[in-house]
Protein backbone atom coordinates (compact mmCIF):
# COMPACT_ATOMS: atom_id res chain seq x y z
CA UNK A 1 0.00 0.00 0.00
CA UNK A 2 1.03 3.78 -0.76
CA UNK A 3 -0.98 6.94 0.44
CA UNK A 4 -0.21 10.78 0.32
CA UNK A 5 -3.01 12.24 2.94
CA UNK A 6 -3.25 15.26 4.97
CA UNK A 7 -1.80 13.04 8.21
CA UNK A 8 1.22 11.47 6.47
CA UNK A 9 2.80 10.89 3.87
CA UNK A 10 3.70 7.12 3.41
CA UNK A 11 2.36 4.14 4.85
CA UNK A 12 4.23 4.25 8.01
CA UNK A 13 3.52 8.06 9.04
CA UNK A 14 -0.23 8.04 8.05
CA UNK A 15 -0.39 4.89 10.38
CA UNK A 16 1.11 6.51 13.69
CA UNK A 17 -1.32 9.56 12.92
CA UNK A 18 -4.57 7.20 12.10
CA UNK A 19 -3.98 5.41 15.99
CA UNK A 20 -3.25 8.27 17.52
CA UNK A 21 -6.41 10.12 16.45
CA UNK A 22 -4.71 13.00 14.84
CA UNK A 23 -6.70 15.59 13.54
CA UNK A 24 -4.58 18.37 11.81
CA UNK A 25 -6.94 20.69 9.88
CA UNK A 26 -5.69 23.77 8.18
CA UNK A 27 -6.85 26.97 7.99
CA UNK A 28 -8.47 28.37 4.42
CA UNK A 29 -5.93 30.77 3.10
CA UNK A 30 -5.87 32.61 0.09
CA UNK A 31 -9.01 34.53 -2.07
CA UNK A 32 -11.19 32.17 -0.49
CA UNK A 33 -10.00 33.35 3.05
CA UNK A 34 -12.91 35.29 3.97
CA UNK A 35 -15.06 34.80 1.32
CA UNK A 36 -16.77 31.69 2.76
CA UNK A 37 -18.37 30.12 5.33
CA UNK A 38 -16.27 27.50 6.49
CA UNK A 39 -12.60 27.83 8.11
CA UNK A 40 -10.82 24.54 7.75
CA UNK A 41 -9.70 21.88 4.89
CA UNK A 42 -7.76 18.97 5.46
CA UNK A 43 -4.62 19.46 3.10
CA UNK A 44 -1.65 17.69 2.35
CA UNK A 45 0.97 19.00 3.92
CA UNK A 46 4.96 19.64 2.58
CA UNK A 47 4.68 17.82 -0.38
CA UNK A 48 7.31 18.53 -2.87
CA UNK A 49 6.37 17.55 -6.66
CA UNK A 50 10.06 18.93 -7.48
CA UNK A 51 11.71 16.26 -5.13
CA UNK A 52 9.94 13.34 -6.18
CA UNK A 53 9.13 13.51 -10.02
CA UNK A 54 10.74 13.92 -12.90
CA UNK A 55 10.64 17.21 -14.90
CA UNK A 56 9.07 15.54 -17.87
CA UNK A 57 6.45 13.98 -14.89
CA UNK A 58 6.04 17.81 -13.67
CA UNK A 59 4.89 19.22 -16.42
CA UNK A 60 2.40 16.52 -17.78
CA UNK A 61 1.04 16.38 -14.28
CA UNK A 62 -0.76 18.18 -11.58
CA UNK A 63 -1.44 17.77 -8.09
CA UNK A 64 -3.88 15.05 -8.00
CA UNK A 65 -1.53 12.54 -10.31
CA UNK A 66 1.30 13.74 -8.43
CA UNK A 67 0.01 12.34 -5.42
CA UNK A 68 -0.87 9.07 -7.13
CA UNK A 69 2.39 8.90 -8.78
CA UNK A 70 4.37 9.30 -5.57
CA UNK A 71 1.82 6.76 -3.53
CA UNK A 72 1.41 3.75 -6.69
CA UNK A 73 5.37 4.44 -6.13
CA UNK A 74 5.48 3.51 -2.61
CA UNK A 75 3.13 0.77 -3.29
CA UNK A 76 4.53 -1.04 -5.88
CA UNK A 77 8.06 -1.03 -4.10
CA UNK A 78 6.94 -2.62 -1.11
CA UNK A 79 5.12 -5.56 -3.44
CA UNK A 80 7.67 -6.22 -5.03
CA UNK A 81 4.96 -7.58 -7.56
CA UNK A 82 6.29 -5.89 -11.13
CA UNK A 83 9.82 -8.02 -10.88
CA UNK A 84 7.71 -11.04 -11.13
CA UNK A 85 4.33 -10.34 -13.35
CA UNK A 86 3.65 -10.27 -16.98
CA UNK A 87 2.62 -6.55 -17.14
CA UNK A 88 -0.08 -7.46 -20.17
CA UNK A 89 -1.82 -9.20 -17.29
CA UNK A 90 -1.61 -6.33 -14.87
CA UNK A 91 -4.50 -3.39 -14.39
CA UNK A 92 -4.41 0.10 -13.32
CA UNK A 93 -7.86 1.24 -12.16
CA UNK A 94 -8.14 4.27 -10.07
CA UNK A 95 -10.77 6.57 -9.13
CA UNK A 96 -11.18 10.27 -9.48
CA UNK A 97 -14.10 12.60 -9.46
CA UNK A 98 -12.82 15.81 -9.53
CA UNK A 99 -10.04 15.47 -12.47
CA UNK A 100 -7.71 17.96 -12.61
CA UNK A 101 -9.16 21.28 -10.64
CA UNK A 102 -5.12 22.53 -10.32
CA UNK A 103 -4.61 22.65 -13.89
CA UNK A 104 -8.09 23.15 -15.14
CA UNK A 105 -9.15 26.24 -12.85
CA UNK A 106 -6.47 28.53 -13.79
CA UNK A 107 -6.39 27.71 -17.20
CA UNK A 108 -10.53 28.79 -17.53
CA UNK A 109 -9.19 32.30 -15.29
CA UNK A 110 -6.46 32.91 -18.29
CA UNK A 111 -8.81 32.11 -20.59
CA UNK A 112 -12.27 33.65 -19.62
CA UNK A 113 -10.69 37.07 -17.79
CA UNK A 114 -7.35 37.56 -19.31
CA UNK A 115 -8.07 37.00 -22.58
CA UNK A 116 -5.22 34.85 -23.18
CA UNK A 117 -4.65 31.78 -24.76
CA UNK A 118 -4.06 28.22 -22.04
CA UNK A 119 -0.76 25.73 -22.17
CA UNK A 120 -1.02 23.26 -24.46
CA UNK A 121 -1.13 20.51 -22.05
CA UNK A 122 -4.06 21.83 -20.10
CA UNK A 123 -6.30 19.29 -21.96
CA UNK A 124 -4.48 15.88 -20.74
CA UNK A 125 -3.86 17.97 -17.16
CA UNK A 126 -7.26 18.54 -16.88
CA UNK A 127 -8.50 14.60 -17.81
CA UNK A 128 -9.88 12.54 -14.45
CA UNK A 129 -7.67 9.69 -16.14
CA UNK A 130 -4.11 11.52 -16.44
CA UNK A 131 -3.37 9.25 -13.23
CA UNK A 132 -4.52 6.33 -14.40
CA UNK A 133 -2.07 6.68 -17.68
CA UNK A 134 0.78 8.57 -15.90
CA UNK A 135 1.32 5.22 -14.19
CA UNK A 136 0.72 3.03 -16.92
CA UNK A 137 3.43 4.78 -18.68
CA UNK A 138 5.96 4.39 -15.48
CA UNK A 139 6.06 1.28 -14.84
CA UNK A 140 4.99 0.06 -18.28
CA UNK A 141 2.22 -1.80 -17.73
CA UNK A 142 -0.23 -3.08 -20.55
CA UNK A 143 -2.88 -4.80 -19.38
CA UNK A 144 -6.43 -2.97 -18.66
CA UNK A 145 -6.06 0.57 -17.28
CA UNK A 146 -9.10 3.04 -16.50
CA UNK A 147 -10.03 5.63 -14.20
CA UNK A 148 -13.97 5.47 -12.40
CA UNK A 149 -15.64 8.43 -12.00
CA UNK A 150 -18.58 8.19 -9.02
CA UNK A 151 -18.25 10.75 -6.87
CA UNK A 152 -17.47 10.52 -3.66
CA UNK A 153 -17.48 6.36 -4.08
CA UNK A 154 -14.84 6.88 -6.89
CA UNK A 155 -11.90 4.72 -5.25
CA UNK A 156 -14.01 2.45 -3.58
CA UNK A 157 -16.09 1.23 -7.14
CA UNK A 158 -12.34 1.12 -8.68
CA UNK A 159 -11.54 -0.91 -5.65
CA UNK A 160 -13.92 -3.16 -6.35
CA UNK A 161 -13.60 -4.03 -9.84
CA UNK A 162 -10.23 -4.39 -9.64
CA UNK A 163 -10.33 -6.93 -7.13
CA UNK A 164 -13.00 -8.72 -9.63
CA UNK A 165 -10.95 -8.23 -12.18
CA UNK A 166 -7.64 -10.44 -10.31
CA UNK A 167 -10.60 -13.01 -9.02
CA UNK A 168 -12.17 -13.74 -12.30
CA UNK A 169 -8.65 -14.29 -13.82
CA UNK A 170 -8.65 -11.16 -16.31
CA UNK A 171 -5.73 -10.33 -15.00
CA UNK A 172 -2.98 -11.45 -12.79
CA UNK A 173 -2.30 -8.37 -10.53
CA UNK A 174 -3.71 -4.92 -9.99
CA UNK A 175 -2.35 -1.26 -9.02
CA UNK A 176 -5.78 0.59 -7.32
CA UNK A 177 -7.38 2.96 -5.26
CA UNK A 178 -7.97 6.63 -6.42
CA UNK A 179 -6.78 10.56 -6.04
CA UNK A 180 -7.97 13.59 -5.85
CA UNK A 181 -6.89 17.50 -5.28
CA UNK A 182 -9.91 19.67 -5.59
CA UNK A 183 -9.52 22.21 -3.31
CA UNK A 184 -9.16 25.02 -5.74
CA UNK A 185 -10.81 28.54 -4.75
CA UNK A 186 -13.82 27.53 -7.38
CA UNK A 187 -13.95 23.97 -5.83
CA UNK A 188 -14.75 25.68 -2.05
CA UNK A 189 -16.87 28.65 -3.29
CA UNK A 190 -18.97 25.50 -4.92
CA UNK A 191 -19.48 23.30 -1.46
CA UNK A 192 -19.60 26.73 0.30
CA UNK A 193 -22.98 27.25 -1.82
CA UNK A 194 -24.35 23.75 -0.55
CA UNK A 195 -24.18 24.43 3.00
CA UNK A 196 -22.83 20.71 4.11
CA UNK A 197 -19.26 22.13 4.59
CA UNK A 198 -18.68 22.23 8.81
CA UNK A 199 -17.63 25.50 9.79
CA UNK A 200 -15.44 24.14 12.63
CA UNK A 201 -14.30 20.60 11.55
CA UNK A 202 -15.66 17.44 10.90
CA UNK A 203 -17.04 15.67 13.69
CA UNK A 204 -18.73 12.11 12.30
CA UNK A 205 -21.90 10.68 14.19
CA UNK A 206 -21.55 13.28 16.68
CA UNK A 207 -24.55 14.95 18.58
CA UNK A 208 -23.27 18.54 17.50
CA UNK A 209 -21.95 17.79 14.32
CA UNK A 210 -22.24 20.20 11.89
CA UNK A 211 -20.59 18.78 8.16
CA UNK A 212 -17.51 17.49 6.11
CA UNK A 213 -14.27 18.84 6.15
CA UNK A 214 -12.89 19.24 2.08
CA UNK A 215 -9.76 17.06 2.01
CA UNK A 216 -7.41 16.08 -0.78
CA UNK A 217 -5.10 13.25 -0.97
CA UNK A 218 -4.27 9.34 -2.93
CA UNK A 219 -4.31 6.29 -1.84
CA UNK A 220 -3.11 2.76 -3.69
CA UNK A 221 -3.33 -1.01 -2.97
CA UNK A 222 -1.51 -3.55 -4.84
CA UNK A 223 -4.08 -6.56 -5.42
CA UNK A 224 -2.59 -10.07 -6.45
CA UNK A 225 -4.02 -13.02 -7.27
CA UNK A 226 -3.25 -15.07 -4.21
CA UNK A 227 -1.63 -18.22 -5.58
CA UNK A 228 0.78 -16.14 -7.78
CA UNK A 229 1.48 -14.20 -4.36
CA UNK A 230 1.87 -17.08 -1.78
CA UNK A 231 4.54 -18.48 -4.86
CA UNK A 232 6.83 -15.53 -4.67
CA UNK A 233 6.65 -15.53 -0.84
CA UNK A 234 5.14 -12.07 -0.75
CA UNK A 235 4.08 -10.11 2.23
CA UNK A 236 0.12 -10.36 2.31
CA UNK A 237 -1.06 -7.17 4.26
CA UNK A 238 -4.46 -8.30 3.91
CA UNK A 239 -7.31 -10.12 1.65
CA UNK A 240 -10.30 -8.64 -0.17
CA UNK A 241 -12.84 -10.63 0.24
CA UNK A 242 -16.37 -9.14 -1.24
CA UNK A 243 -17.14 -6.18 -3.02
CA UNK A 244 -21.08 -5.02 -3.34
CA UNK A 245 -22.43 -2.11 -4.68
CA UNK A 246 -25.95 -0.30 -5.83
CA UNK A 247 -27.83 2.62 -6.40
CA UNK A 248 -30.57 4.47 -4.26
CA UNK A 249 -32.36 5.73 -7.67
CA UNK A 250 -34.14 8.27 -5.83
CA UNK A 251 -31.93 11.59 -5.45
CA UNK A 252 -29.10 13.72 -6.18
CA UNK A 253 -28.04 14.67 -2.31
CA UNK A 254 -30.57 12.63 -0.12
CA UNK A 255 -28.96 9.41 0.76
CA UNK A 256 -31.20 6.11 1.04
CA UNK A 257 -30.64 3.50 3.75
CA UNK A 258 -32.41 1.07 1.67
CA UNK A 259 -28.91 1.38 -0.85
CA UNK A 260 -26.62 1.39 1.20
CA UNK A 261 -27.97 -1.59 3.50
CA UNK A 262 -28.10 -2.84 -0.09
CA UNK A 263 -24.31 -2.81 -0.91
CA UNK A 264 -23.06 -3.67 2.58
CA UNK A 265 -25.15 -6.86 2.22
CA UNK A 266 -23.95 -7.63 -1.55
CA UNK A 267 -20.40 -7.23 -0.49
CA UNK A 268 -21.54 -9.86 2.64
CA UNK A 269 -22.86 -12.05 0.06
CA UNK A 270 -20.26 -11.47 -2.60
CA UNK A 271 -17.44 -12.78 0.63
CA UNK A 272 -19.27 -15.68 2.08
CA UNK A 273 -19.90 -13.85 5.62
CA UNK A 274 -23.18 -13.14 7.41
CA UNK A 275 -23.40 -10.12 9.73
CA UNK A 276 -22.46 -12.22 12.54
CA UNK A 277 -18.66 -12.28 11.15
CA UNK A 278 -18.60 -8.02 10.52
CA UNK A 279 -16.27 -6.69 13.53
CA UNK A 280 -15.47 -3.77 12.13
CA UNK A 281 -16.91 -0.84 9.85
CA UNK A 282 -15.05 1.95 8.51
CA UNK A 283 -17.87 4.41 7.85
CA UNK A 284 -18.40 6.75 5.07
CA UNK A 285 -19.37 9.11 8.30
CA UNK A 286 -19.01 12.49 6.26
CA UNK A 287 -20.36 14.30 9.60
CA UNK A 288 -23.35 15.79 8.01
CA UNK A 289 -26.38 15.53 9.66
CA UNK A 290 -28.32 13.13 6.67
CA UNK A 291 -25.58 10.56 5.41
CA UNK A 292 -24.22 9.93 9.28
CA UNK A 293 -28.34 9.08 10.19
CA UNK A 294 -28.59 7.33 6.78
CA UNK A 295 -25.70 5.82 7.69
CA UNK A 296 -26.56 4.62 10.58
CA UNK A 297 -29.91 3.47 10.05
CA UNK A 298 -28.47 1.22 7.21
CA UNK A 299 -26.21 -0.37 9.64
CA UNK A 300 -29.43 -0.82 11.81
CA UNK A 301 -31.16 -2.71 8.69
CA UNK A 302 -27.93 -5.30 8.44
CA UNK A 303 -27.30 -6.34 11.94
CA UNK A 304 -30.39 -5.86 13.68
CA UNK A 305 -30.46 -6.48 17.66
CA UNK A 306 -26.72 -7.16 16.88
CA UNK A 307 -25.78 -3.49 15.97
CA UNK A 308 -24.27 -2.62 19.29
CA UNK A 309 -21.89 -5.63 19.07
CA UNK A 310 -20.52 -4.19 15.48
CA UNK A 311 -17.32 -1.10 16.14
CA UNK A 312 -17.99 1.59 13.80
CA UNK A 313 -15.46 4.63 12.97
CA UNK A 314 -15.19 7.73 10.39
CA UNK A 315 -11.33 7.91 9.30
CA UNK A 316 -12.33 11.58 7.69
CA UNK A 317 -12.63 12.70 11.23
CA UNK A 318 -8.52 12.82 10.42
CA UNK A 319 -7.92 12.97 6.44
CA UNK A 320 -11.02 15.11 5.85
CA UNK A 321 -13.32 14.28 2.55
CA UNK A 322 -11.14 13.45 -0.25
CA UNK A 323 -13.85 12.82 -2.67
CA UNK A 324 -12.91 10.43 -5.36
CA UNK A 325 -10.03 9.63 -3.18
CA UNK A 326 -11.86 8.75 0.25
CA UNK A 327 -12.76 5.03 -0.25
CA UNK A 328 -9.11 4.94 -0.96
CA UNK A 329 -7.62 6.14 2.24
CA UNK A 330 -10.52 3.97 3.99
CA UNK A 331 -9.44 1.11 2.59
CA UNK A 332 -6.13 1.49 3.80
CA UNK A 333 -7.39 2.32 6.89
CA UNK A 334 -9.28 -0.96 7.68
CA UNK A 335 -6.31 -3.24 5.99
CA UNK A 336 -4.14 -1.36 8.76
CA UNK A 337 -7.13 -1.59 11.46
CA UNK A 338 -7.04 -5.76 10.50
CA UNK A 339 -3.06 -6.17 10.38
CA UNK A 340 -2.90 -4.04 13.74
CA UNK A 341 -5.64 -5.79 15.53
CA UNK A 342 -6.86 -2.34 16.85
CA UNK A 343 -9.06 0.06 15.17
CA UNK A 344 -8.95 3.87 14.78
CA UNK A 345 -11.18 6.28 16.79
CA UNK A 346 -13.83 9.07 15.38
CA UNK A 347 -11.77 12.31 16.34
CA UNK A 348 -13.37 14.73 17.42
CA UNK A 349 -16.43 13.01 18.46
CA UNK A 350 -17.08 13.35 22.42
CA UNK A 351 -20.74 12.67 22.24
CA UNK A 352 -22.01 10.10 20.50
CA UNK A 353 -25.92 11.12 19.10
CA UNK A 354 -27.15 8.62 21.13
CA UNK A 355 -30.31 8.01 19.06
CA UNK A 356 -28.46 6.50 16.12
CA UNK A 357 -27.70 3.50 17.76
CA UNK A 358 -24.34 2.41 16.24
CA UNK A 359 -21.12 1.39 18.46
CA UNK A 360 -18.70 4.22 17.51
CA UNK A 361 -15.77 4.27 18.47
CA UNK A 362 -14.73 7.63 19.99
CA UNK A 363 -11.77 9.32 21.96
CA UNK A 364 -8.82 6.01 21.13
CA UNK A 365 -8.79 3.00 19.22
CA UNK A 366 -10.18 -0.32 20.31
CA UNK A 367 -8.76 -3.74 20.15
CA UNK A 368 -10.20 -5.87 17.36
CA UNK A 369 -11.10 -9.31 17.27
CA UNK A 370 -10.42 -10.78 13.54
CA UNK A 371 -13.20 -10.90 11.34
CA UNK A 372 -14.87 -9.03 8.00
CA UNK A 373 -14.51 -5.68 8.31
CA UNK A 374 -16.58 -3.52 5.70
CA UNK A 375 -15.18 -0.35 3.79
CA UNK A 376 -18.25 1.88 2.94
CA UNK A 377 -18.75 4.49 0.39
CA UNK A 378 -21.61 6.58 -0.56
CA UNK A 379 -21.80 9.06 -3.12
CA UNK A 380 -24.16 12.08 -4.79
CA UNK A 381 -26.61 10.39 -6.65
CA UNK A 382 -27.29 7.63 -4.67
CA UNK A 383 -24.30 5.16 -5.89
CA UNK A 384 -23.14 2.96 -3.31
CA UNK A 385 -19.94 0.99 -3.15
CA UNK A 386 -18.45 -1.49 0.12
CA UNK A 387 -15.27 -3.48 0.03
CA UNK A 388 -14.81 -6.68 2.60
CA UNK A 389 -11.54 -7.20 4.27
CA UNK A 390 -9.82 -9.81 6.38
CA UNK A 391 -7.07 -10.71 8.11
CA UNK A 392 -5.27 -13.00 5.63
CA UNK A 393 -5.05 -16.72 7.35
CA UNK A 394 -2.21 -19.10 5.83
Amino acid sequence: MGCVTPIGIGINVFTRSLFEGKQDFLPVEGRAHGEISFHYIAQVKDFDARSLLSAEQILLSERSSQFVLVAAREAIAQSGLLESIDRNKMAVVFGCSAGGRTAEEPALEKLYVEKKRVHPLIVPRSMASLGTSLVSIEYGITGPCYTVSTACASSTHAIGQAFHMVRSGMVDGAITGGHEAPLTYGFLKAWDSLRVVSPTVCRPFSIDRDGITLGEGAGVLILENLEHAQARGAIILGEIVGFGMSSDAQHMTQPKSEGAAGAMRLALYDSGSTEKDVCYINAHGTGTLLNDAMEAEAIRMIFGNATMQVPVSSTKSMHGHAMGASGAMEAIATVLALRQGHLPATAGNIHVQENLAIDVITRESRTCWPGIALSNSFAFGGLNAVVAFRTFQV
